[in-house]
């Protein structure tokens, strides 16, 4: 819902107010915020069928810490033009990587 919330906020607000350079970091923000979003909702309908739940919510948990640091940084420095938050956006995208990389050996650990 936070991602829809904010997408909308974007397009409908932002879009006279930011350069264009800057809706396209604010929308990366969101398209990623969106995508972990419905990772973390699989993760919860897979969660009783996986043997390691301990690896399930430990990608959960990624992911969440991804869509703060990720699309928080992103969303930050669109509205800000701080330039160097920019230096916390690939921090998130570690935990991204990491959440799925839990989520695969879940899944492979389930076979």
């Amino acid at each position: 819902m936070l991602s829809v919330v904010l997408g909308a906020f974007g397009a409908h607000m932002l879009e006279d107010r930011l350069t264009a350079d800057a809706i396209d970091v604010y929308e990366t923000g969101v398209q990623y915020h969106m995508f972990h979003a419905v990772g973390i909702l699989l993760i919860a309908i897979l969660i009783e069928r996986l043997p390691s739940k301990k690896l399930a919510i430990w990608a959960a948990r990624l992911m969440i810490i991804g869509i703060v640091l990720f699309s928080g940084s992103l969303y930050a420095l669109a509205l800000s033009g701080v330039k160097v938050l920019g230096a916390i956006t690939p921090i998130g995208g570690v935990a991204f990587i990491a959440g799925w990389i839990c989520m695969a050996l879940a899944a492979r650990q389930s076979k």
